[in-house]
C-alpha cells in the first residue's frame, strides 16, 4: 500500500510539473523529450530502472498500438496519459519506447 501512495504522489509530481511546450518538437525528438519528462522518474533513463512498479521496457515485445493504450489509458498504478499528454505526444513517445528499448539490450 505504501509503494501504491509514493507512486500516487510520483505521478502527480510528474502530471502537475508536465510542459506543454514539449509538443513543439518534431519527430524522434518530441518521443525523447516526453520520454524525459514524464516516464523516466519510473522507468529510468535506460528503460531498465522500474521504480514503483514500472516495468522493464528493454523487455517488452508489445506493438506499438500496445503501447499507446497502455500510455493513453495507464495500467495498474501506471496514470492514464490521455489527460496529460496529446495524442501526437502519445503516439511519439510510444514510437520511441519500442525503438529505443528493445528485448536484449
Amino acid at each position: 500500500m505504501k509503494q501504491y501512495v509514493i507512486a500516487i504522489f510520483v505521478l502527480a509530481f510528474i502530471w502537475a510539473c508536465n510542459n506543454p511546450s514539449v509538443s513543439n518538437s518534431g519527430g524522434d525528438d518530441l518521443g525523447e523529450a516526453v520520454f524525459k519528462k514524464n516516464c523516466k522518474l519510473c522507468h529510468g533513463i535506460d528503460g531498465k530502472q522500474m521504480l514503483n512498479g514500472a516495468k522493464d521496457l528493454n523487455l517488452s515485445t508489445m506493438t506499438l498500438e500496445e503501447r499507446v493504450n497502455i500510455i493513453t489509458n495507464g495500467k495498474k498504478v501506471m496514470i492514464p496519459f490521455k489527460d496529460v499528454l496529446t495524442a501526437k505526444e502519445i503516439k511519439a513517445v510510444a514510437q520511441y519506447t519500442k525503438d529505443t528499448f528493445k528485448p536484449g539490450k
